[in-house]
């Protein structure tokens, strides 16, 4: 089992030392076995004392045995019949323990509790297993298995804000990891604590879309949003600030800065963003005029201001 391998649900990914389990097992089915013979002997001498009681009652009757003779079959039937009884007990209790030890060979096959990814493999051949690590040199577990499908992401919401979190909100979440990957996800649950330290609420998002590329312990940002996005509305757009687009002539332009010259540039304002505009005919990563005076012309030198 290598780091990184894909298991399913119940699959074996390691086996424990099981010799002494193993010989138990084959001792309880042993002695099932022995109970059975036990049970088929009784058996047979049941079913002699019955047939022989049978002739004692017909001869009885004729007078050719004694009462005393006829208490003794009756009795040797009635032995009999509670040493089968007896048999099917021992039988009984012999499957019983044999379950037990089958139990026990089980409990050696460690076996995947979920689909999922192994993200990290603990224990080699030979090395001791004990629980929580207790015993010296001992691991606590064999593999760390994350279920890829449960895969939340955990936000730290301020107490001033959480009056506006609910469950099944929609959120936008942004991976540090894949900048240019937006997934939807939804509001899980909001973790009834609060962190006094930090004055904010766990909130647990889950994601609606998935991506492969998406790993636990990834650093994520997220954003909640009034409604959710529709596929259309989920493009790169290019916005600005209002302020980068002017009137000259009758026409919308916006003056982008190339080589610290400003180009006069034809643009259609589009809807509203939040603080910004969505604008076409500049694309990602022009650098427009903020609020460029009426003298500035196409073609004339820019110095990018100081902060």
């Amino acid at each position: 089992m290598l780091e990184g391998s894909r298991v399913k649900a119940n699959e074996i990914i390691a086996r424990l030392e099981s010799r002494d389990v193993r010989a138990t097992q084959e001792q309880a089915a042993a002695q099932v076995n022995g109970a059975r013979a036990n049970l088929e002997q009784s058996l047979a001498e049941e079913r002699d004392a019955q047939a022989n009681l049978r002739r004692s009652t017909e001869l009885l009757a004729k007078g050719f045995i004694s009462g005393a003779q006829q208490d003794t079959n009756i009795a040797r039937a009635d032995k009999a019949a509670a040493a089968v009884a007896s048999a099917r007990a021992a039988i009984a209790s012999a499957e019983a323990n044999r379950r037990v030890a089958e139990v026990a060979v089980e409990q050696t096959l460690i076996r995947a509790p979920f689909d999922g990814v192994v993200l990290t493999k603990n224990a080699n051949v030979g090395d001791n297993i004990t629980p929580f690590s207790s015993a010296l040199n001992s691991k606590g577990a064999v593999v760390t298995i994350a279920d890829m499908n449960t895969l939340e992401v955990e936000a730290d919401v301020s107490e001033s804000s959480i009056a506006r979190i609910r469950v099944d909100q929609p959120v936008d979440i942004q991976l540090d990891a894949l900048p240019e990957l937006r997934l939807a996800g939804v509001v899980a649950r909001i973790v009834p604590t609060v962190d006094r330290a930090k004055a904010t609420v766990m909130v647990k998002v889950r994601f609606v879309e998935r991506d492969a590329r998406v790993l636990p312990d990834m650093s994520a940002k997220v954003a909640f949003l009034d409604r959710a996005v529709p596929a259309d509305e989920k493009k790169a757009v290019t916005a600005v600030q209002p302020g980068a687009i002017v009137d000259r002539g009758g026409r919308k332009v916006a003056f982008v800065v190339n080589d610290n010259v400003a180009r006069m540039t034809e643009v259609t304002p589009g809807a509203r963003i939040g603080d910004l505009v969505q604008v076409t005919g500049l694309k990602s990563g022009d650098k427009a005029v903020l609020n460029p005076p009426d003298k500035l012309k196409d073609g004339m030198p820019v110095t990018a201001a100081k902060k």
